[in-house]
C-alpha cells in the first residue's frame, strides 16, 4: 500500500511538471493523441518524434462539440513543419486527415487551387457556424503561406459544411509522413508534416 501511494505521487508529480513545460504549440503529454482508426489507442507521435507514416489519421469528436476555427498558423520545427488550427467554442474536436488526388470543396464540388505537389485534406469534426459556437470565425489571409523551402507550402480554406470544417494543406511531396493530435488551452488541432 505504501509503495502504491509513493508510485502514484511520483507519477502525479511527473505529469504536473511535464504539463507545465509544454510550449504553446508543443504537444503536451496527455491522452489527446492521433490514432490511425477510431478504435486504435496507439499514439502517432510525441514531442520528441518526427511523423513516421502517411496513412490517413482519424479521431472522433466529442458528442457535444461546437467548435469554430478562429486562427490558422504554420511553423517550422526540427524535423517537421507544423500547421495549427486554433478553435473556439465548446467540446473536443475530431478529425479525418489524409492525402487526396484533388482539393474538392464539400457542398459546391468546386476545385480549390492548392500550391504544392500533394494535398492533405483536413476535416475537423464537431465544427459549428459562428452563430452556433458563439465565436468569430477565422478571417485572416487565405491561403496561409508557410515559410519557403519546407514540406508545408500553404494552408487553404477553413469552410464549414454540415458540421465539418474542411481545409487543405499543400505539401511539397506526395506521401510525406504526418501526424495529427489535439491540444487544449486553447483548443487546437495540430498537424505535423515531416521534412
Amino acid at each position: 500500500m505504501k509503495h502504491t501511494r509513493l508510485a502514484l505521487a511520483v507519477t502525479a508529480t511527473a505529469l504536473v511538471l511535464a504539463g507545465c513545460s509544454a510550449g504553446a504549440d508543443q504537444p503536451a503529454p496527455s491522452p489527446a493523441v492521433s490514432v490511425d482508426t477510431p478504435t486504435s489507442s496507439a499514439p502517432e507521435t510525441t514531442s520528441a518524434d518526427v511523423p513516421r507514416d502517411a496513412r490517413d489519421k482519424v479521431s472522433p469528436a466529442g458528442e457535444d462539440a461546437k467548435l469554430t476555427v478562429v486562427d490558422i498558423r504554420t511553423g517550422r520545427h526540427e524535423g517537421f513543419d507544423r500547421v495549427v488550427y486554433e478553435l473556439g467554442g465548446e467540446g473536443a474536436p475530431g478529425w479525418r486527415v489524409g492525402y487526396v488526388d484533388e482539393a474538392i470543396q464539400d457542398g459546391s464540388g468546386n476545385e480549390v487551387a492548392v500550391a504544392g505537389d500533394a494535398v492533405l485534406q483536413v476535416l475537423i469534426d464537431g465544427s459549428a457556424y459562428p452563430f452556433d459556437s458563439g465565436v468569430e470565425q477565422y478571417d485572416g489571409p487565405n491561403p496561409v503561406l508557410a515559410e519557403p523551402g519546407g514540406s508545408v507550402v500553404e494552408v487553404n480554406g477553413a469552410g464549414v459544411f454540415e458540421g465539418v470544417t474542411q481545409s487543405f494543406i499543400g505539401v511539397a511531396a506526395h506521401g510525406t509522413p504526418f501526424s495529427v493530435y489535439s491540444l487544449t488551452g486553447p483548443t487546437r488541432v495540430v498537424i505535423d508534416v515531416a521534412r
